[in-house]
Formats: structure tokens, sequence, C-alpha cells
């Protein structure tokens, strides 16, 4: 699939929910071509800002979009990777925060 056509089938789909994608497009199309390398490798869209197990029920807690991402948009406004923001973050009303790792090191391939 086309990563402009993942964009807006994402786009279309996430921002009702309100999960809007980073205002930076270069970077949105970078993390969307990653998760389509991932789904290649792996067979699924798995988050590219993390390491994955090769393993669909060891890595389902990062299938993009990954269950972390609620709670660190809802704490930081984005998800660890920036990929999925809130209208807020993108508009500079709220402080851009590091959004530290919430996956518990058990979950890592390692």
């Amino acid at each position: 699939m086309a990563v402009e056509k993942l964009y807006e089938m994402l786009k279309k789909t996430q921002e009702p929910k309100g999960y809007f994608f980073n205002k930076d497009r270069e970077r949105v199309f970078e993390m969307l071509k990653a998760l389509q390398a991932n789904k290649e490798r792996y067979g699924y869209m798995c988050c590219p800002c993390r390491l994955a197990a090769n393993d669909r029920e060891r890595d389902k807690d990062i299938i993009c979009p990954c269950i972390y991402r609620e709670p660190d948009v809802e704490e930081y406004g984005s998800c660890y990777c920036n990929l999925y923001v809130s209208e807020a973050w993108n508009e500079e009303k709220i402080p851009h925060e590091y959004v530290p790792e919430r996956r518990p090191p058990e979950r890592m391939p390692f």
C-alpha cells in the first residue's frame, strides 16, 4: 500500500477518535514507511520505535496503534513515537514533553 493511501486511511479512522497525526508530515511519512516495513518483515504493523519479538502474540501490545497510545496522548499529548498527537499538541497549546516508555521490561524481546 502506498504511504499516501495508508496516511489517508488512518487519518480518516483515527481523527474521529481524537488522535491526529503529528503536524510534521515528513516525520509522519517516515513513521508510516517504517510501519509498512514492519508489516512486510513481521506480518503486522508494530511500532517502529520499539523492538519487536517477531511473535504476534508477544508483540500485540505494540501493534500500531499500540495500547500505550491512549494513556500517552492523554498524559503528554503525544504517543511515544510522536506519530499520534492531540489537537492541542499540534497547535502547541501544551508543552512537547518527552514521553517515557510505558512498555514493561518483561514485554521486551531481550
